[in-house]
């Protein structure tokens, strides 16, 4: 089941961020994602959010500003049972376009969101982590 974010998942959603992105951004140091916790912490109630609810349990979300997706992030126990999916279709259905920023070195996630319809637009240098990313876009096709 999908549905908005409410105060009382902050906890569990701010740790599967932070253990996500330990988990598969080995190419950046631990560190950088625990110094960002309460970044993200205190930014979380600006955006738009959903939850994925497995046995009354948050294993996922996505964050998405405008027509931007922040990130999409499940738990490690969750994974390949097509909650990213979800979540994704999720946001897809009331927009007719989103865009997105990828790490280059992060080729699984590369491969789930050109499966589900994005195209790279744009190579870029990413300054906090001076990691390369891709700007990935998706469009509605009329």
């Amino acid at each position: 089941m999908i549905r908005r974010y409410q105060e009382k998942d902050k906890k569990v959603i701010l740790e599967i961020w932070k253990n996500e992105n330990i988990r598969t951004h080995k190419f950046i140091p631990k560190e950088y994602w625990e110094n960002n916790y309460k970044v993200v912490e205190k930014i979380l109630p600006s955006a738009e959010i959903y939850v994925y609810l497995s046995k009354g349990k948050v294993v996922g979300f996505i964050g998405i500003n405008h027509n931007h997706i922040e990130g999409i992030f499940v738990d490690i126990h969750n994974q390949n049972k097509g909650i990213g999916t979800f979540l994704l279709n999720k946001v897809k259905e009331h927009r007719k376009k989103l865009t997105l920023c990828v790490y280059q070195k992060n080729t699984s996630a590369i491969n789930f969101y050109q499966k589900n319809q994005f195209l790279k637009k744009e190579e870029r240098i990413d300054p906090n982590t001076n990691e390369a990313e891709y700007v990935m876009e998706w469009e509605r096709k009329e």
